[in-house]
């Protein structure tokens, strides 16, 4: 929103001042020490916006839009505020007791909902009964309502009932708290946005382990079915887990302890196709293993390991998989000493200029980028007929993110 943030913080200020000043309002003892009047009602209003911001977190629901719309309330000194979307009434929260007719309420948004503008009707008697104003709300002589947007679009209204002529200073105010919950309603639709794109990039991780590694372990399974029959039901019980993982439908994250158990039965099933030329080295720390990551962000890794690393070379090679904790952070490594990549091939995959092999780590890094930040993206360190290392480093306190 241009110039927003800093004129809606002034605005609340002011009219936060002003209601002090008119309700005469004074502050106990144990707040002197946030200074002056001016000081103590521009703390309130930002108080008042965070924890509606809080609410607003996941959008215009009727629950948190109620609950948002009892901290704006006060901010404008109104006797009734209303929040919609473009089709029914959320919340309504006025000084009197009664609730208003939704229709009603709807109807007097509906000319800014239609044209994006701000509006400013004036309170008949006729709709003062249609709201069922009671008490202080009777005296109410007009209702400003301003549309809420999102990337041009109406999503919805704030409707604000006052008991006095509604001047500049309170369209402007109402405009400027519309354009706030409009942000709010932005950063929650982009939220939603990078929740998609996760759950699509999961699916495609799914989609690249299925072909290849279903139809090779289900070939190196048949192949033991004859010889040595116990084999092939113990790998047919691995494939299971391992599917079942893979494949789950719940959760973005899981623990570095699941998802090593998952890369374990992974390598079982390789093994059997690949016999005496894999081996591999686990090295991991006891105190990182409860540590949370993306679902899905280790066995993509693995599976680049063995399948561009090592089916390419002949003769044995070697995975070595590590994790220990560093500082704040978990950092989880995996290295092979197959062929390598070309460096130049391997840039233009995570900067998505190029498809092909390797799209794995592409996705990986993506989105390690998008839930931890740039910093947090793989390293990786590779030459042609050199091998690669790939290193992941993820936070150890992450309290938003649930395995």
């Amino acid at each position: 929103m241009p110039e927003s943030t800093l004129l809606i913080i002034v605005v609340l200020a002011a009219v936060a001042a002003a209601v002090i000043g008119v309700l005469g309002l004074r502050f106990s003892r144990s707040h002197r020490e946030l200074g002056t009047d001016a000081e103590r009602a521009t703390y309130h209003a930002l108080h008042s916006a965070a924890v509606a911001g809080e609410y607003l977190r996941n959008g215009l629901e009727p629950a948190a839009a109620l609950k948002a719309s009892r901290q704006l309330r006060p901010l404008l000194n109104c006797v009734a505020l209303a929040l919609c979307n473009t089709e029914e009434l959320l919340a309504w929260d006025g000084a009197g007791s009664a609730t208003p007719d939704t229709a009603e309420v709807m109807a007097l948004a509906g000319r800014a909902l239609a044209n994006g503008r701000t509006t400013v009707s004036v309170m008949t008697p006729a709709l003062r009964t249609a709201l069922r104003l009671d008490g202080q709300e009777q005296e109410a002589k007009a209702a400003v309502v301003a549309p809420l947007k999102v990337d041009a679009r109406v999503v919805g209204a704030v409707v604000v009932v006052v008991v006095r002529q509604p001047g500049a200073g309170l369209v402007r105010a109402t405009n400027e708290v519309a354009a706030w919950i409009s942000a709010q309603l932005e950063l929650a639709e982009l939220s939603a946005s990078r929740t998609l794109l996760m759950e699509a990039e999961v699916r495609a991780l799914r989609a690249q382990i299925s072909p290849h590694f279903i139809y090779n372990s289900l070939n190196a399974i048949a192949s033991f079915i004859n010889t040595d029959p116990q084999r092939a039901r113990d790998l047919v019980v691995e494939f299971a887990d391992f599917t079942r993982y893979s494949f789950r439908r719940h959760g973005d994250f899981t623990t570095l302890a699941e998802e090593l158990r998952s890369i374990d039965r992974y390598l079982l099933l390789e093994r059997a196709r690949f016999g005496d030329r894999l081996h591999v080295s686990l090295q991991v720390a006891p105190e990182s293993l409860s540590t949370v990551i993306p679902f899905l962000s280790l066995q993509p890794l693995v599976e680049n390991a063995v399948r561009h690393g090592l089916e390419a070379k002949e003769g044995p090679g070697l995975i070595q998989i590590t994790a220990n904790d560093v500082g704040a952070t978990t950092r989880v490594t995996i290295e092979d000493d197959g062929v390598g990549i070309d460096p130049e091939h391997l840039r233009r995959v995570l900067a998505g200029q190029q498809d092909g092999h390797h799209v794995g780590l592409r996705n990986v890094d993506a989105r390690l980028r998008q839930v931890y930040g740039d910093d947090h993206g793989l390293v990786v360190d590779t030459a042609v007929g050199e091998g690669t290392l790939i290193t992941m480093t993820v936070p150890k306190n992450q309290p938003d993110h649930d395995a």
